[in-house]
This record gives structure tokens, sequence and C-alpha cells, in this order.
């Protein structure tokens, strides 16, 4: 039950999802107690377990809300991109564009919580948490897949296992740019002006795909250096 026992239940669910995504964002999982859960949704234990059962389960619903959206927005972009395509490969660009570019959209979502949930993301990546990492493996599956097979198609001439490294460095410095804009400009000693954020898309993008389309490493040279 609420502490505001009028309240519809289906808000008192989402009061308790945005209070534990924006404070698992701020403290972690570790450093986030249900107490300041509940004290920040102006909810109690009991609505948390009616609710939601647990505080890992708790975890997974915060992911599930928005990652659910997230990946069926990824997977509808894909499946435009292959039928345009006509059974050809589709360009690794558009790919990239498909899988990167919907997640910056969800990231520039600050009025409905998208920021703050890829800022979540975010920081789960580099962060280790068995249970969560695996939860999110398991989620993300078969976008993964997908999105991968259709790199595997788009540049044949490069070793899969080199694709699957570069799509993991291209994961990493997009959850450093969504997590971190403010401590580079501060890093650099540069002001964080308005308008940086909003050039954020078009400088990671170019980034990503300059990682993607790099040369190939010559691992026998670096072994002799």
């Amino acid at each position: 039950m609420s502490t505001e026992p009028h309240l519809p239940q289906s808000e008192t669910r989402d009061r308790i999802l945005d209070a534990a995504e924006r404070l698992f964002m701020e403290h972690g999982f570790e450093g986030t107690s249900m107490r300041l859960i509940t004290g920040a949704a102006n909810a109690n234990l009991a609505a948390v377990n009616y609710h939601f059962g647990s505080k890992d389960a708790l975890i997974q619903a915060v992911f599930r809300r928005r990652m659910t959206a997230l990946n069926e927005a990824r997977l509808a972009a894909l499946d435009r991109l292959e039928a345009e395509a006509g059974g050809e490969a589709v360009k690794p660009s558009r790919i990239v564009e498909a899988f990167f570019g919907t997640a910056l959209e969800l990231a520039a979502d600050a009025e409905h919580g998208g920021n703050t949930f890829m800022r979540l993301l975010s920081r789960t990546y580099n962060e280790p948490n068995a249970f969560v990492r695996q939860f999110l493996a398991e989620e993300y599956a078969e976008v993964m897949d997908r999105f991968l097979g259709a790199l595997f198609r788009a540049l044949p001439g490069v070793p899969r296992d080199e694709i699957m490294w570069r799509f993991h460095y291209m994961m990493g410095a997009m959850s450093f740019a969504i997590a971190g804009i403010e401590s580079v400009y501060a890093t650099a000693g540069l002001p964080c002006t308005e308008e940086e954020p909003s050039r954020m898309r078009p400088r990671l993008m170019s980034f990503l795909l300059g990682g993607l389309r790099a040369p190939l490493p010559d691992f026998g040279a670096a072994a002799t250096d």
C-alpha cells in the first residue's frame, strides 16, 4: 500500500520506478537502499513489496520500463533498413545510426526521464554487478544478434571478432559520452555551454563510424615493438 492510499496503484508504482531510477543513477545499486527509495517516492516498503516483491525485481522493472521500448525501436529501425535494402547488405553507417542514434534520442529526453535512464544504463556498463549484467545480457540478446549479424553482412572483409570488439568499444564510448559530458569539459577546463549537449550526437556518431571503419590492427607488429 502507498502512504497516499487515494492515489491509483499505477501512480504509486510509477513514483517508485521514477525514484529508483534516479537514485540508482546517482548512487548505484549497492548505494541505494530501499528506505532511500521509499522516502523519495513517498511510499512505504509494503508498497514496494506489493508492486515488485524485492529489490532485484525492482531493478529489473526499472530497466524493462524503458529498455523494452528502446530495443523495439532499434529492431523496427533495422527492419525498415533491411526492407529498403531489398536483400542487399545495409550500409554500416545506417546500422550504427539505427542502434546508437535511437539510444541518443532517448538520452536527449530530459522531460520524461529518458536522460536519467540512459545515464543509469551508462553507469551500469562501468560498475561491476553480476546480477544486473546477466539481466542486461539477456535483455539485449535478440538486439545484439540482429545488429551484429547486419554488420557481419555489411563488412564481409572484417573478421567477426574484430567487429564484436569494435562494437564493444562503441558501446563504451556512447556510455561515457552520455554519463560524463560535464566532466569532459571540466577536465579540459572548458565551459559547457547550453548548445554543447546538442552537439554531442553528431560528434559521437562521427567518432563511432571512424572507429568502425578504422584499419585493421597489425598484431604481429605490436608484438615486435
